[in-house]
């Protein structure tokens, strides 16, 4: 650690003008405004603190300003009366309103009294000329240098001075609270305010109280709570008191006072290490209120997270007319670098975990979980994993046991190994948290039937050999239910009526989609868009692409919030493919791209193809065409599915591809942002809900990877509904049985996802096809599993 010694040579080698440029940057500060009643031996000039930051402003004390006039009347023997006085005074407060540029340093954004170091803060709003002419004799009685102290003049002046900040909007600062040994603290508790506040005068001019009005920040919280012109800055007491000190005098600024009335400035003076200090102090002490108040359900993480942006930024840009076209960069950076930091820290740093969700997704799609205690889970099982039996992955939707064919029994054991990368905490409620799980014979050897790892395995042979990364995008179709009696029976329906894109719609939805939309950014899950669908109760969200690993991870915790959220409010979410086989079924589209070193490659060079796509991009997507009559039995994998898949439903029922054609089960797009012409992606419709995520995704993988090899060419698009071409066009399988049937003579998928996994899906899929046909209406009961 550098000693004093060397700290002070480093100072005095770099100067004061380097170590101020070093603390101002590291701190991220980006406006200064100068209390210029502070009178210091070796002060820089106004001026040269725009070397440091964006904006510099000033603070005018009024009582500075008033002495300074009584000093200079003694000095040149002028004759001094109130009336004089007074018209000095209020000419040179009006000099300071001449506007000035956005980067004039010399511009005034607010005034700044001490009146509770003099006399206190209990102001006589109605003082008159006659006391306050009084006490003007009584401190010139005191000579040179005048120090105004007569609480009838100071509160003649701040009188005054409240007038002109009412004409010209600005703010008046008010020291409250603690502060040197001068300060009788018993007259500084903001509550002695209330004659101001009440005066009618002054209703709507800004009153700032500063420095948290330790030790009454209660009282000053409740101020700014029923006076709609105070406003709270705690500055100083960060970073001057204890740790403790400065998080419960925030937290106690924050009981009552709305978050658009709290700002921080450091206080900082003589020292540029003094604004580095209280700056770092502050965020940290922010960060520790806001993270509380996350857990104790005060405030949502976005919520928090606007908090922060308007504590250190948006409230004194506002109240002191900072220019944002000066600051906004760098003030938007900054908090940007914040606001990564407090959502990483938030799902780590809430209430103590008490239970930890290991999950994992089916050969049939459904979701499951064992639920350990957290010390349990930190002790064992994070590095041991959790036994499970091998027929986990010969379950169907219709019976918890292993199906016939799938060569799986309740012989045999594998381990759960989480993997910590997705640990993170369960937003919908309280101590506990959630993880996804790999499936290991024993830890650190991958049972060959673990879907994630199928999907590394083939996602590993797309980069050893073509160098290609797969990105995936879902979009999320789902049906909001309602418990609704009917004859003595639970019947589930839809909790509106309205349709596609419908405003209606989506407000009667809002509560619930904000939840949701709150719930995803927590997870650092990214939202693209959300809309009502064309069912009645039906939704959209739809997910930002990445890797098609962490889509599908993605997509698992989607899932969970959604039906959690909804369950939350009395709903029931699902996603199975057709609800109600009389309105529109919901799908669960899947827009795939590759990349290549980061860029995407899916798309051609200007001119190189006639699809607007590259070779690469064709021959990858070709290949998927080609296999789509047995990819189906990844993608739609059961009987319920192919309810959905119907011409003229925008689901894709014809073995064929079109661009921007929605009723193509693969159709090539070019959203926003795209050359005309070209296509950054192409999107399968012929997707839905029930499927698990990392064999579907590992399917197409194997389909596109099969397109390479063979260099596949895709056939002419078809630009018309291809409902109206049924005579020349091949049907996409019906049923789940020729999906199966497709997939049994397909070898590719043998080969590249293992034929022991291919033989339990098969078997699965059998075992859903016999339970549909001999039970029909079993699929009602498929809303509570999807």
């Amino acid at each position: 650690m550098m000693d004093v010694l060397g700290i002070q040579e480093h100072r005095s080698s770099s100067g004061i003008e380097e170590i101020s440029k070093m603390c101002f940057k590291g701190a991220r500060i980006s406006s200064v405004l100068i209390d210029d009643g502070l009178m210091l031996d070796k002060i820089i000039d106004t001026e040269k603190h725009s070397n440091y930051v964006p904006f510099v402003g000033r603070i005018l004390r009024i009582e500075r300003l008033a002495e300074q006039i009584l000093d200079e009347g003694i000095k040149f023997g002028r004759c001094l009366t109130l009336e004089g006085f007074t018209e000095v005074f209020l000419d040179r407060l009006k000099s300071f309103s001449v506007k000035a540029g956005p980067t004039d340093v010399s511009k005034v954004v607010g005034l700044k009294s001490i009146a509770a170091y003099r006399s206190g803060l209990d102001i006589n709003t109605h003082v008159t000329d006659e006391e306050a002419a009084k006490g003007l004799d009584e401190v010139l009685l005191g000579g040179y240098p005048v120090r105004i102290s007569n609480k009838n003049l100071i509160d003649y002046i701040f009188i005054r001075s409240l007038e002109l900040a009412m004409r010209y909007d600005w703010p008046m600062q008010i020291h409250t609270g603690f502060g040197d040994k001068d300060l009788d603290l018993r007259h500084a508790n903001p509550l002695h305010l209330r004659n101001v506040l009440e005066d009618e005068r002054f209703l709507d001019c800004k009153i700032v109280l500063l420095h948290a009005s330790y030790p009454f920040s209660r009282e000053a919280s409740y101020l700014a709570s029923v006076y709609q012109q105070v406003y709270l800055d705690f500055g100083l007491a960060i970073p001057k008191l204890s740790v403790h000190g400065m998080t419960s005098s925030f937290k106690q600024l924050l009981e009552l006072a709305p978050l658009k009335k709290v700002m921080f400035s450091t206080d900082a003076v003589g020292f540029p290490e003094a604004f580095y200090l209280g700056a770092k102090r502050a965020r940290e002490v922010v960060f520790s209120v806001l993270r509380d108040a996350c857990n104790e359900g005060d405030l949502t993480i976005p919520e928090a997270l606007e908090a922060v942006n308007d504590i250190f930024a948006e409230n004194a840009k506002a109240l002191y007319k900072i220019d944002s076209t000066v600051t906004s960069t760098h003030v938007s950076s900054t908090l940007s670098k914040f606001d990564n930091h407090v959502i990483k820290e938030l799902n780590f740093t809430q209430q103590d975990t008490v239970l930890v969700r290991v999950l994992w997704v089916d050969a049939s799609g459904q979701h499951r979980c064992r639920v350990v205690p957290q010390k349990r889970f930190n002790n064992t099982v994070k590095e041991s994993g959790l036994g499970l039996t091998c027929a986990c992955m010969g379950m169907s939707s219709a019976m918890d046991g292993p199906a016939d064919e799938t060569n799986l029994t309740g012989t045999g054991e594998i381990r759960l190994i989480p993997d910590l990368s997705t640990r993170c905490k369960i937003p919908w409620v309280m101590n506990e948290e959630m993880v996804l799980a790999d499936m290991h014979l024993k830890p650190g050897q991958p049972w060959e039937y673990c879907p994630r790892e199928t999907l590394r395995r083939v996602s590993k042979v797309l980069k050893q050999e073509f160098n290609l990364t797969m990105n995936a995008g879902f979009e999320n179709e789902f049906y909001l239910l309602k418990s609704q009696p009917r004859e003595g029976q639970e019947q589930w329906v839809p909790f509106d009526t309205s349709r596609y894109c419908s405003s209606s719609a989506y407000d009667a939805a809002s509560p619930i989609l904000h939840e949701v939309i709150n719930s995803l950014q927590s997870l650092n899950i990214d939202v693209e868009q959300l809309h009502a669908e064309a069912g009645n109760g039906q939704f959209e969200i739809a997910l930002r692409y990445t890797s098609c690993f962490d889509a599908a991870n993605n997509l698992i915790y989607a899932r969970e919030v959604i039906r959690s959220v909804a369950r939350k409010h009395g709903l029931l979410a699902t996603f199975m493919p057709k609800f109600a086989l009389d309105d529109i079924g919901s799908g669960l589209h899947v827009h795939i791209s590759l990349s290549q070193n980061g860029q995407n490659v899916f798309a051609a060079s200007v001119g190189s193809s006639r699809h607007g796509m590259s070779k690469i991009g064709e021959e990858f997507m070709a290949g998927v065409l080609h296999h789509l009559p047995s990819l189906l039995a990844f993608t739609a994998p059961i009987p319920n599915s192919y309810d959905r898949i119907q011409p003229n439903t925008w689901s894709g029922a014809y073995l064929c591809w079109g661009k921007e054609n929605r009723e193509a089960p693969i159709r090539t797009a070019c959203p926003p942002g795209v050359q005309d012409g070209l296509v950054s992606n192409f999107e399968i419709k012929a997707f839905d809900g029930c499927a698990n995520p990392y064999l579907a995704l590992a399917a197409i993988i194997a389909s596109g990877i099969d397109g390479l090899r063979r260099h596949l060419v895709l056939p002419d698009p078809i630009d018309d509904n291809p409902d109206s071409l049924r005579g020349k066009l091949q049907r996409l399988p019906v049923s789940l049985a020729e999906s199966v049937e497709a997939l049994s003579k397909d070898t590719v998928f043998d080969t590249l996802l293992g034929e022991k996994l291919m033989v339990a899906i098969k078997g699965v899929r059998k075992a859903e096809i016999k339970h549909y046909s001999e039970n029909k209406d079993a699929y009602k009961k498929l809303i509570h599993q999807y």
